[in-house]
């Protein structure tokens, strides 16, 4: 059987990535490829990836790789870590990044015939368009967040928002990763739902096949106050609106009124950095609250393995990856309503991201239930193994067929 051709367009992929859009392109692609699927992964840098041999890796430019903690697209600037090897002077903005992308696109079409072109979040949307109407072939457009997401909800970028509008309109078909990316799109972009489907994202291959012994020399402070019996409340991601981080700590103000016996670790880095800091001293809750700055890796890791209750405190967050990777490691979970992941997992409290009140009061039950803290984690851990990557990449395979008019699979 032939096999089909796939046209990937990303921003990023692990080790080079700033958050969960990275590992989700990279074990969806994996897993396609398992299915037989030849893939050509177009990046926007030019990096080492020879460990990836199951598909091509293609760098489009010669810049560095994008190491900048919060994330490509939280605005139109490049960060100073971003240098390009030739003619600096060419990349000033995100926007020319993007631009010389999608001249490499043209290039790359005189090469490589793909029978589907996979477009993943708004960086790749305009590439996408143009390989569309190049080959006369399938576009499906990925959204991993909206620009309404990465805006807190609020208006954000209206330049992000009008590429977002036009990858959406021109897509024979778009994948959301949670029903309520599904809602959001159709209520913000007036996308048929006919046009949307839904495909849930799962836990990091890596973590599943990768041995991992727990190291707490990077955090003795932290097994020094578990051993004293303080419970440890951690969240990860992007210090950013986005991810209701300033009533995380007001809710942990709250929790420590009534038990201080715990501890509050954010692990991550981003524009609210200061402030988030500021805010713990204003708040009298400096002594109980850790910032890690940003870790990866088996540090990471290490975080996850000394957490008691992992809490995903997001304004708007359409799927969550660190949550499942939280649960993985055996923490108990406290998610948002707002976010996609609490959609599969039934496994753990939750409530909206403003109720500061609710989340104080579930943290505060959690730690004092040695019961229900193990109910929690055991049950969590069935659920999240039903969803694997090779379901994923079978769901994405039927949206390929379904807009292809001679069908490989």
């Amino acid at each position: 059987m032939e096999e089909m051709k796939i046209l990937m367009l990303g921003w990023e992929l692990p080790p080079h990535n700033s958050g969960g859009l990275g590992v989700a392109c990279l074990n969806m692609a994996r897993a396609l490829a398992r299915e037989g699927a030849d893939i050509d992964f177009i990046i926007p840098y030019t990096a080492d990836h020879q460990e990836i041999d199951f598909m091509h890796v293609i760098p489009a430019t010669n810049l560095d790789p994008i190491y900048r903690f919060g994330g490509a697209y939280d605005n139109m600037r490049i960060c100073d870590k971003i240098i390009p090897t030739e003619s600096p002077t060419n990349y000033l903005s995100i926007r020319d990044v993007q631009h010389a992308y999608q001249d490499f696109i043209k290039k790359h079409l005189s090469e490589f015939r793909p029978d589907v072109i996979h477009a993943h979040d708004w960086l790749t949307y305009e590439a996408g368009i143009l390989a569309k109407k190049s080959l006369h072939k399938p576009l499906i457009a990925h959204v991993h967040a909206t620009e309404f997401d990465r805006a807190g909800m609020h208006v954000g970028n209206p330049l992000i928002h009008e590429i977002e509008q036009e990858g959406l309109l021109l897509a024979d078909e778009i994948i959301a990763v949670s029903e309520s990316t599904k809602r959001l799109i159709h209520d913000k972009y007036h996308i048929p739902l006919s046009k949307i489907s839904v495909i849930y994202n799962s836990l990091d291959e890596d973590y599943e096949k990768s041995a991992y012994r727990f190291s707490a020399t990077p955090y003795h402070y932290l097994e020094h106050l578990k051993s004293s019996g303080f419970t440890i409340v951690s969240t990860v991601g992007r210090f950013t609106i986005q991810k209701g981080l300033h009533n995380f700590l007001h809710a942990a103000a709250l929790a420590i009124e009534q038990n201080p016996r715990l501890v509050f670790v954010l692990a991550g880095d981003g524009e609210e950095r200061n402030s988030l800091i500021e805010l713990a001293a204003d708040l009298g809750i400096s002594k109980n609250v850790v910032f890690t700055g940003f870790i990866r890796g088996k540090r990471l890791r290490d975080i996850y393995s000394i957490t008691d209750i992992f809490v995903m405190s997001s304004v708007s967050e359409p799927f969550g990856l660190t949550a499942l990777e939280a649960a993985h490691h055996g923490d108990a979970l406290i998610l948002s309503k707002q976010s996609g992941v609490s959609e599969i997992i039934w496994s753990s409290l939750k409530y909206d991201y403003w109720d500061e009140q609710k989340l104080a009061d579930e943290i505060i039950a959690i730690a004092g239930s040695e019961g229900l803290r193990t109910t929690l984690t055991t049950n969590v851990a069935h659920e999240y193994h039903q969803f694997s990557w090779n379901d994923v990449a079978k769901k994405c395979l039927k949206v390929y067929n379904k807009n292809i008019k001679h069908k490989r699979f």
